[in-house]
């Protein structure tokens, strides 16, 4: 009998993947489709969501040295029966951007170190393709564009063709845009920098190349240097190239419970799954064909937390991503903000969307545009293509995941302003799940906004008020909070959706009416909008959709009132 396959999660080499009897979601039926695209491509995805695993799969069916070994690898994956003609032709430079890093005095001979020894690995791997003299040549060498110049002077006499891999192309200039500012970049990236030199050699002496990032950035800082010729990154053919189709999750999840490995429901876990991992969409026809993808690596931590336990993980965003949210602040310069993008940042928080073109690129000297602001965040995968609003995108939030990323950037604001202590609200809200008493929570988050006086200038109204609840309610482990959420043909403030998948034992749910009047409005218009309230959140509290969300639980309906900074009325209706 069959040993079952290992989960890959966290592995990104794919030889090691089909050596070791890991289950392969099958991407290459996208090796055609990419030799029928011009020879320079570039290809942006955010961060685990498959590159490196399927950069590494590339250079398998590529690389010349690989080539009697087609079988082994390749023999149970759609392009084992459907072969093109270039498998097994090139000889393979790869190279992994985010190996190169130091302080800035010390990147260049970092970065010249870093590519020397991988050239030097490529000599050793396709050394029967050159001459003794060139080999000699090459290894005396100390710099890389030397010995791209040797591999050219060569390359004319064998005719073999190169092709160059590039993962992480970004990854160091963006540390250096980030922390050492834009004139030490542009230093990099421009004139006689010696990213730039490379690159100008890399464009002349490759037959085809493929680079992969998390931005168009440097591509764009690099163009008249390194003219890229295609940017797939929004074609719809390559939408599901990276990530996993839901079709992808279900076919994986099946193959466990068949072998014994998975208990329970599959639709039940792909249903649970979806708020947290899916809805990503990076071209706008594919979106019209409902075309999501999952977020592959969270797919994997889920998935072998449910074989390892078979229960749901009580933490679905995985904690190995912490690394990446620091690395996101870094890259979205979260300190550096002007208030034009903090307002772009905190409209997306409180609507959960907005409405902007998607640059396909763009110089890092316009990161400073509101207007290109989103555009970073789609590509980063903090935004997603959700509609179209005639010539422009709405991009939204696309998960819970992301969410709470937003929400944990809109606390360190408000916590940098004012701090409030943590603790103390989780047991507030340990009290408002299990026992029903919501009073203690919602008065001390009130408080905080009333007290929160350095913020107030950045507070106006009542969409503002909304974003402040739910950044600080988005720390309750015990509900899904997402504001804006239609019920019975209606939006309502915030709902407090009880995460029974998690936590089965929580009694009560929430909706919460948020109210609010300037200092100067009148006690007849508070009253009226009080009934106007009420009536609002009695008809969002009668639709099915509500009572099969919140089964097995008492809901409360909540309306508070504020004038100006003070909360003026609170009442359980």
């Amino acid at each position: 009998m069959e040993t079952v396959k290992r989960i890959p999660y966290g592995v990104a080499d794919f030889e090691r993947v089909i050596e070791e009897n890991m289950y392969y979601v099958d991407k290459t039926m996208y090796l055609p489709l990419l030799e029928q695209q011009p020879d320079s491509l570039f290809f942006i995805r955010p961060r685990r969501f498959g590159k490196s695993l399927f950069l590494n799969m590339l250079r398998t069916y590529y690389d010349i040295s690989k080539k009697n070994d087609f079988e082994k690898w390749f023999g149970n994956l759609w392009i084992g029966q459907h072969p093109t003609p270039n498998r097994g032709k090139y000889l393979i430079l790869s190279l992994d951007f985010s190996q190169v890093g130091g302080d800035i005095a010390s990147l260049p001979q970092n970065f010249n170190l870093y590519c020397r020894r991988q050239l030097d690995g490529f000599m050793d791997t396709y050394s029967r393709y050159y001459s003794e003299r060139a080999k000699e040549r090459f290894y005396a060498s100390q710099s890389t564009t030397d010995k791209l110049d040797l591999l050219q002077l060569e390359l004319r006499e064998n005719n073999m063709p190169l092709y160059l891999i590039i993962d992480e192309y970004d990854n160091f200039t963006n540390v250096v845009l980030n922390e050492q500012g834009e004139e030490v970049y542009h230093a990099l990236t421009h004139a006689s920098g010696f990213y730039r030199d490379i690159f100008k050699k890399f464009k002349t002496l490759f037959n085809r190349i493929f680079l992969t990032g998390v931005s168009p950035v440097t591509l764009d800082d690099l163009t008249s240097g390194f003219n890229i010729g295609w940017h797939l990154s929004t074609n719809p053919q390559f939408n599901r190239m990276l990530g996993f189709s839901e079709e992808d999750v279900r076919e994986m999840f099946r193959y466990y419970q068949e072998a014994g490995a998975l208990q329970g429901n599959i639709e039940e876990m792909i249903e649970e799954m979806k708020p947290w991992y899916d809805n990503y969409c990076f071209a706008e026809e594919s979106l019209r064909q409902g075309e999501h993808m999952f977020n592959s690596d969270m797919v994997l931590y889920y998935l072998q937390h449910r074989v390892n336990y078979n229960r749901t993980p009580k933490q679905m965003i995985d904690p190995n991503t912490r690394t990446d949210y620091g690395k996101m602040k870094k890259l979205i310069q979260l300190d550096k903000l002007d208030g034009d993008r903090k307002g772009v940042l905190r409209k997306i928080t409180e609507e959960g969307e907005i409405i902007a073109n998607v640059e396909t690129s763009f110089p890092a000297k316009m990161l400073i545009d509101p207007d290109i602001f989103p555009s970073l965040l789609f590509y980063y995968g903090m935004l997603t293509i959700k509609g179209t609003r005639g010539d422009r995108a709405i991009l939204g939030i696309p998960n819970n995941n992301v969410r709470k990323q937003y929400y944990e950037y809109a606390l360190e604001e408000y916590q940098s302003l004012h701090t409030i202590s943590f603790n103390a609200l989780k047991d507030f809200f340990y009290t408002m799940a299990f026992d029903g008493t919501w009073q203690d929570s919602l008065h001390f988050i009130a408080r905080a906004y009333k007290e929160n006086s350095s913020v107030r200038s950045a507070i106006e109204g009542e969409r503002n008020l909304q974003g402040f609840f739910t950044a600080y309610l988005s720390i309750n482990s015990y509900y899904l909070i997402a504001p804006e959420v239609e019920l019975n043909h209606g939006f309502c403030d915030l709902f407090l959706m009880p995460d029974h998948s998690r936590y089965p034992e929580v009694a009560h749910s929430y909706i919460v009416e948020l109210k609010y009047l300037s200092a100067k409005d009148s006690a007849e218009k508070a009253e009226a909008q009080w009934e106007d309230a009420v009536r609002q959140i009695h008809g969002y509290a009668e639709g099915g959709k509500v009572r099969q969300m919140c089964r097995g639980t008492e809901l409360h309906l909540i309306v508070m009132q504020f004038q100006g900074w003070e909360l003026a009325r609170m009442e359980e209706v």
